[in-house]
């Protein structure tokens, strides 16, 4: 029989509150008396700034202050906000565009911040913010994803922000001489805003003279360095939190400027500070997610095995580089550039192009995502061409089990897999045998209808390294301090449940804590569908290290050999003798003899390595081809997560990806006119999957257990997206066919879909 904590469907710990309305987010939880904050921000897409006049504001009803660059400047405030810069093929880094905290002489999107009021009342910085007289000098702007156009930054010619590549060219060029088939396709990944439920806000105050932000992000950390460095202060001087979160997606796990400016005015003022985004302001200011074309080339010999694969792509990065924005599209983007396919050799080239829109950074699963999609529509291209089928393709190309461990054409390892394994489940459960019964009966109604699979690898990606703190309190209940940050993954129930079956303590009495500075020493936040894995991880670490202490305290407390003491995950035991004690009544014993520092303890663990989630995802798909309106009809989802903690939140986190990445591929797309104005800037105009437009999930799970870490899991949080974009766009794609459609970019929208099917014609 499996203990509470192992593959068990709890539910949701925390659900209770949230349903209830007792959640505390960012905007509950800050201070009554808290000045509120309102952005100016432009509504230009890029210029010269001209006249920037606060004088009417400042003295406006309620204002206490008016922040711009010229302000900041002279309060000793650098403002420049960090960006991690690759390297250029050359060898040179990629330039330095500063990005500062409210615009200096230039404007370069729509919903750049240029001055921030603060006024005892939002009506009121509202309305002080309409008197500031902003001017500017209107320069051309650049749209197009490529090389050139009018300059964005001097320190970027022709609007490359970097030119990186990994592999050698010349090698790929040898092989495609000597192949059966070189095949290439252009692939295009359209931009989408993120949209969580509960958009972007902080407050700040002073405690004890030290800066406490709170901020709705995915972890606080980097949060507290980066306000050290911009403040010039050390970080004992500061406190991050982190209250409950709606929604981070990887678009809150950077900062951005207003928690900047908010601090700022904090240190200023000496009072209280808030600041909460509209929808509105978080689509022109939240950073976008995806937006990247690429070209995708093929090798095969004549047995259809892939000899070589190479990506050249244009990464639209907006207007400037942000905090993790160049890597994802390069670096993390090659982390599972060839898949689960056995290619010797791969070649990728990205150029980041800046153009006059908000800038690009994380979006769940920031990289994996976006290779996967250029891959998986490229192998699918590719079989129509060679007029082969493209399950079939894959099968005699995936990495066999026997190659496990397999370092891959781009030097990453992957520990473990049996891909086979995982597409004879999904042939199985998606009745691929049956499937032309429902394409006829599809065709019997009008319809055409398409079946579409993608065959996924992720990698887990962040800090390797977490820490647990457990605290043991005198009402016999038990805190447990953890370095991750839920954005709504249910992380409360999962370290629960896994630190009470490793140690015996009933569920019930632990408390999970997160999101506080001041209350673990390190951390390494939520992103890259780290957090269980690492995070528990650190706990089993945590249960060891509280076993072994435990136990030379109770062979010392009984005289006899630490070896004659035991813990079986659930009470300790003393050879010989009738002792049987929990790990609750020890602590009991500890405190009762002055033993504190048994009573809090931490611990922290470091992974092998990373591990590697995989799957297989079918979509089947509807489409009225007189309308071009289509529906996703079906969706089957086999994955490898290896070993479940709770399996009915894995297959949430399934579900919610899959939702994000079928959202990206029918219906979302950011839209710019001509002139830099963002069209889609309200869900009248911005489509977001409601329930009505998605299946009944069928999830199944294949255990593959990696040898990554003592667990054997696999992250699971950004799996769904990463299965579904081209699961779904294969499947739009296997109908469109049908009706001589060759090439078919996401989203498919009824007009966008009608429009293939007329030309098509």
């Amino acid at each position: 029989m499996e203990k509470f904590g192992k593959s068990q469907s709890v539910e949701r710990r925390e659900d209770d509150r949230f349903i209830t309305g007792l959640g505390k987010y960012v905007d509950d939880t800050a201070p009554e008396d808290a000045l509120h904050s309102y952005v100016f921000r432009s509504v230009y897409p890029h210029g010269k700034i001209k006249t920037l006049n606060i004088e009417v504001a400042q003295t406006a009803l309620g204002v206490r202050l008016v922040l711009t660059a010229k302000a900041l400047e002279e309060g000793g405030v650098s403002s420049k906000m960090e960006a991690s810069l690759l390297k250029n093929q050359d060898g040179s880094l990629a330039p330095n565009t500063d990005r500062f905290l409210l615009a200096k002489e230039k404007v370069r999107f729509v919903g750049e911040p240029v001055a921030m009021v603060f006024a005892e009342t939002f009506a009121q910085a509202r309305a002080a913010a309409e008197l500031i007289v902003f001017e500017i000098d209107d320069l051309p702007v650049h749209l197009e994803v490529c090389a050139g156009g009018p300059a964005l930054h001097d320190a970027a010619p022709d609007n490359i922000a970097f030119d990186w590549a990994m592999g050698d060219l010349n090698e790929i060029d040898m092989v495609k001489a000597g192949a059966a088939h070189v095949l290439s396709y252009k692939i295009s990944d359209n931009r989408i805003i993120c949209n969580s439920m509960e958009p972007r806000g902080c407050w700040s105050s002073l405690e004890d003279g030290r800066l406490h932000l709170c901020v709705n992000g995915q972890g606080v950390w980097a949060q507290k360095t980066h306000l050290a460095n911009m403040f010039k202060i050390d970080e004992s001087e500061i406190r991050v939190t982190n209250p409950d979160v709606g929604g981070g997606f990887g678009m809150k796990a950077m900062s951005y400027p207003e928690y900047f400016l908010v601090a700022h005015a904090t240190r200023l003022l000496g009072v209280s500070v808030r600041w909460m985004s509209d929808r509105s302001e978080a689509m022109v200011s939240d950073n976008s997610g995806r937006d990247l074309t690429s070209i995708a080339t093929l090798a095969f010999d004549k047995d259809l095995k892939i000899l070589c694969y190479a990506v050249e792509t244009f990464a639209n990065m907006g207007a400037y580089s942000s905090q993790f924005a160049q890597p994802i599209q390069t670096q993390l983007f090659s982390k599972v550039l060839t898949g689960v396919y056995d290619i010797p050799l791969a070649y990728l080239q990205v150029t980041g192009i800046y153009t006059n829109t908000t800038q690009v950074d994380a979006y769940r699963g920031a990289g994996r995502p976006e290779a996967i999609y250029v891959l998986e529509r490229a192998i699918d291209y590719a079989a129509r061409s060679l007029g082969v089928d493209p399950w079939d393709l894959r099968r005699r190309n995936f990495i066999p089990v026997n190659k496990f461990p397999y370092k891959t054409s781009s030097k990453v390892t992957y520990d473990v897999g049996d891909f086979n394994k995982v597409l004879d489940a999904a042939v199985e459960k998606c009745g691929l045998d049956d499937f032309e019964k429902r394409r006829l009966q599809s065709a019997s109604k009008g319809k055409l209808r398409g079946i579409g699979l993608c065959c996924y690898i992720e990698s887990i990606l962040g800090s390797p390294t977490e820490t647990s703190r457990v605290c043991f309190n005198v009402d016999g209940t038990v805190d447990l301090f953890v370095g991750t940050q839920s954005n709504g993954q249910g992380h409360e129930t999962v370290y629960a449940q896994y630190l009470s079956d490793q140690s015996g303590i009933s569920v019930d009495l632990i408390r999970v804590i997160q999101g506080d500075s001041d209350k673990i020493p390190t951390g390494g936040g939520t992103g890259g569908s780290r957090s269980a894995t690492v995070q528990n991880t650190a706990t089993l670490a945590l249960v060891r290290t509280i076993k072994d202490r435990y136990c030379a305290f109770l062979a010392e407390q009984n005289n006899v050999e630490i070896t004659s003491v035991s813990f079986d995950d659930e009470v300790f035991r003393i050879d010989g003798s009738n002792v049987v004690m929990s790990l609750i009544d020890v602590t009991d014993v500890a405190r009762a003899v002055g033993e504190v520092g048994l009573l809090d303890i931490t611990q922290s663990a470091t992974l092998d390595d990373l591990s590697f989630p995989n799957g297989a995802h079918v979509a089947e798909v509807e489409i009225d081809p007189e309308t071009g309106y289509s529906v996703v009809v079906r969706y089957v989802i086999v994955d490898d997560f290896g070993y479940l903690l709770n399996p009915m939140l894995v297959e949430g986190q399934v579900h919610g990806g899959v939702v994000q990445g079928l959202g990206q591929a029918m219906m979302e797309q950011v839209v710019y006119d001509e002139n830099g104005q963002l069209l889609t800037a309200s869900f009248m105009d911005y489509g977001m999957p409601r329930a009505a437009d998605v299946p009944m999930f069928e999830f199944n799970n294949i255990v593959v257990p990696s040898t990554a870490n003592p667990i054997g899991m696999k992250g699971c949080g950004e799996a769904g997206t990463i299965g579904s974009m081209a699961a779904v766009s294969n499947a739009m794609m296997n109908a469109l066919a049908e009706h001589n459609v060759k090439i078919a970019d996401m989203p498919f929208t009824p007009q966008r879909v009608w429009k293939m099917l007329q030309a098509a014609r």
